[in-house]
């Protein structure tokens, strides 16, 4: 419990750092990527959960219909995504909340989606959240998450893991792999693994659905 207080709080102090100006870094590296997420969530159904929402870059892909509800557990980061959604007038956005992945205070089954855009391999207990995850998932639902998640293979995963300390100070991770995903999926038994599908730039992010078994798509 300490050592995941001590990383929320090295968190906040990074993504404090970083909320003024996070949009003009990354808005065009992770477009194709939060247009991608949007889309296959808005497929997937239209009650929805982002976690992880930052500034609210993807806000705005997310089509109209929808209800999106978006937390982070940076209170500067929400602030600048509320700014957003009073500037660009994004009324399908029902909610932002400052909460922690690791327990949502939302009930069981209260969302057809729940997204994670760039946020999973910061969590400091990804599994525990992805728990959370499947908790609040209505039958049939899906989770989809966008990152950087290599396979730890070859000399892209001796990059990865020599690069994790350094990209660490600007709030990312290089060394999540995949099957870190995929092995939660499995050892539940309750979700399989759907797609994992590359995006901008070539291929460097991913795009990882999980979708709840025993119900048709």
């Amino acid at each position: 419990m300490s050592e995941r207080r001590n990383r929320a709080e090295d968190q906040q102090k990074i993504y404090q750092r970083w909320a003024p100006v996070y949009d003009r870094v990354y808005r065009g590296i992770l477009r194709d990527g939060h247009r991608k997420l949007a889309a296959l969530a808005a497929a997937a159904g239209t009650d929805i959960l982002e976690i992880g929402v930052g500034t609210g870059l993807t806000l705005a892909h997310y089509p109209r219909h929808c209800r999106v509800t978006g937390i982070d557990i940076s209170e500067h980061m929400i602030a600048r995504a509320r700014e957003k959604v009073r500037r660009e007038n994004l009324q399908h956005v029902r909610a932002l909340e400052v909460m922690d992945a690791h327990a949502l205070r939302f009930a069981d089954k209260s969302f057809d989606v729940v997204c994670l855009p760039f946020v999973i391999t910061l969590i400091p207990e990804p599994e525990r959240a992805l728990d959370e995850c499947a908790r609040v998932l209505r039958p049939g639902g899906e989770i989809i998450l966008a990152s950087k998640l290599g396979d730890g293979a070859g000399l892209q995963g001796v990059i990865e893991a020599a690069v994790a300390p350094l990209v660490r100070h600007i709030g990312w991770s290089s060394a999540f792999r995949i099957h870190r995903i995929v092995a939660w999926a499995e050892r539940r038994g309750d979700f399989s693994t759907t797609d994992i599908l590359p995006v901008f730039p070539n291929g460097f992010f991913k795009i990882v659905r999980l979708k709840q078994r025993g119900f048709s798509s």
